[in-house]
């Protein structure tokens, strides 16, 4: 979904700060719900991603690469961005954050049991890196959303049945998660769009906007509600799959197992109220407006674990 239109002179312009070749071909990328991603096909076949932050203000898009390259520095598979003129990451233009990314070839990685397998290991590398002292400490689509959505709906008037779930959810939630699980460097939206791969490999994990500090579990759980369900279902094997990749690099202790069920539906809620704030609260009246229902509607199922 892309927010920002860019012309072939803004693509050529970017293009040179960053002193490569010049361009052949620029098309649309799908992908991305907060930013805009176009195709760039260079004089000399070099294929690079032009992308344009439309949600986050150029300092926090400074602190999100700065963590991306720290991620990509200790090993995990996530292209960094091109070095500009300056030894700059971003130029600034209409007060939104422009850059070049290496283009990644391959499609969205498949949700398959060799390939969740695959991801799970990724995901257990990335979580044994080193925690930068910058990552922020907070979930920005958890408890602090939450809590804002509902208070937010007090004060004007607005509550909905949803939001009145997630009052409820936070409080129960609150108590059954415990404060001392252990904790890490979360990606924090492991999405199939945002997994590039095939069948059996995982070649780049992308987008590292919701990174912080946080429940390494519960970071995994919210892998599997991105991959792990089909037609409104939860797949045991998808699960296996997952976790075994995972556990064949960091075995997750008694207390994390203990408390899956829990975190699931704590991602579960956290995506519904990410969408339920893009989707009804900000731009309400699309065809959009309904999908945080999907996951309000997996609260009731029976998981495998």
């Amino acid at each position: 979904m892309a927010y920002t239109n860019v012309t072939v002179e803004e693509a050529l312009w970017l293009l040179a700060e960053a002193g490569v070749a010049s361009l052949n071909k620029m098309e649309p990328l799908a992908g991305g719900w907060a930013n805009s991603n176009y195709l760039l096909t260079l004089d000399d076949d070099t294929k690079l991603v032009l992308k344009v932050w439309d949600e986050r203000a150029p300092d926090e898009v400074e602190q999100i690469l700065e963590h991306t390259c720290w991620l990509a520095d200790h090993g995990v598979l996530t292209p960094a961005p091109l070095l500009l003129e300056g030894g700059v990451r971003f130029l600034v233009k209409d007060n939104q954050a422009w850059m070049l990314m290496p283009f990644v070839e391959g499609g969205w990685l498949p949700a398959d049991s060799s390939s969740l397998y695959e991801l799970g290991k990724a995901q257990a590398q990335m979580h044994e890196v080193p925690i930068h002292e910058s990552i922020p400490t907070t979930f920005a689509i958890g408890f602090t959303l939450w809590d804002k959505l509902v208070k937010d709906a007090h004060k004007d008037g607005t509550m909905t049945p949803f939001l009145e779930l997630l009052e409820k959810e936070t409080h129960l939630l609150k108590q059954r998660i415990p404060d001392d699980l252990p904790s890490g460097i979360i990606h924090g939206d492991l999405y199939p769009d945002n997994v590039i791969g095939r069948e059996g490999e995982v070649l780049a994990l992308l987008d590292f906007e919701e990174i912080c500090i946080e429940s390494l579990a519960m970071d995994l759980v919210t892998t599997y509600v991105g991959f792990g369900w089909k037609d409104g279902l939860p797949v045991p094997e998808l699960w296996d799959a997952l976790l075994r990749g995972y556990e064949s690099v960091r075995p997750l202790t008694e207390a994390e197992h203990a408390v899956l069920p829990d975190l699931h539906r704590f991602a579960v809620l956290a995506v519904a109220a990410w969408r339920y704030q893009q989707f009804v609260v900000r731009v309400p009246g699309t065809e959009h407006t309904e999908r945080y229902l999907e996951m309000v509607s997996r609260l009731d199922k029976k998981l495998p674990f």
